[in-house]
């Protein structure tokens, strides 16, 4: 196995990160989030000798998940999710493409629970469940590289949105207070939209937590 990387595309009428994480040495990768086209990611990560190995999805809203089926069908891979999160990813109203009118749903292979241990082709990561922006949002921290894939859960200087439906700002702001804030300092956050962060400078400058 050689060292984890991170790489990231921003995508969509919304402006989402799409992140995938790759071992420099195999050349395998987790994509995270497809926002569309997931045809044309696959193509891109092949371009640059990166094959896609898995798919995880942080939370089921059109803007990270319309890329999902494409990508799943072009690389034969399987998608992932939190396991309170089906009922947002299966169901249109739930994940907002009925109000974008194009209906979309992503039925994921496999649902876990918060606290699993993810090892896709050696590339190690661990989910916690982050509610509020869905009932079913999570994060994807990888400890020993200090990343956090934080979705639409912590922003830099913000938190997400939870007037969609099945959010609860009271529920995102605990989630990130007992869930995301006991992490160390210097893990780098990776958010859904925006620039990075680390949970250090969140801790001391983000006026919602």
């Amino acid at each position: 196995m050689g060292e984890l990387k991170i790489g990231r595309m921003v995508m969509g009428p919304v402006g989402t990160n799409f992140y995938f994480v790759y071992d420099d040495e195999t050349r395998k990768a987790i994509a995270f989030d497809p926002p569309c086209d997931g045809a044309g990611i696959y193509n891109a990560l092949k371009g640059k000798d990166i094959e896609v190995a898995g798919i995880l999805l942080t939370h089921g809203h059109f803007d990270h998940i319309m890329g999902a089926n494409e990508l799943r069908q072009a690389a034969s891979v399987k998608i992932y999710a939190y396991e309170g999160e089906q009922d947002v990813c299966e169901d249109t109203h739930n994940n907002c493409t009925d109000q974008i009118g194009r209906l979309y749903t992503v039925k994921c292979n496999k649902y876990l629970p918060d606290g699993a241990e993810i090892d896709i082709e050696g590339i190690k990561c661990k989910l916690i469940a982050t509610p509020g922006h869905t009932h079913g949002s999570c994060s994807y921290y990888f400890e020993d590289e200090k990343m956090l894939i934080s979705g639409d859960t912590l922003f830099n200087c913000s938190v997400g949105r939870s007037d969609l439906p099945t959010g609860s700002e009271a529920t995102l702001i605990r989630s990130i207070r007992e869930k995301l804030m006991c992490l160390p300092d210097d893990v780098k956050v990776y958010p859904g939209h925006g620039d990075t962060t680390t949970i250090g400078f969140e801790r001391e400058n983000n006026p919602f937590i």
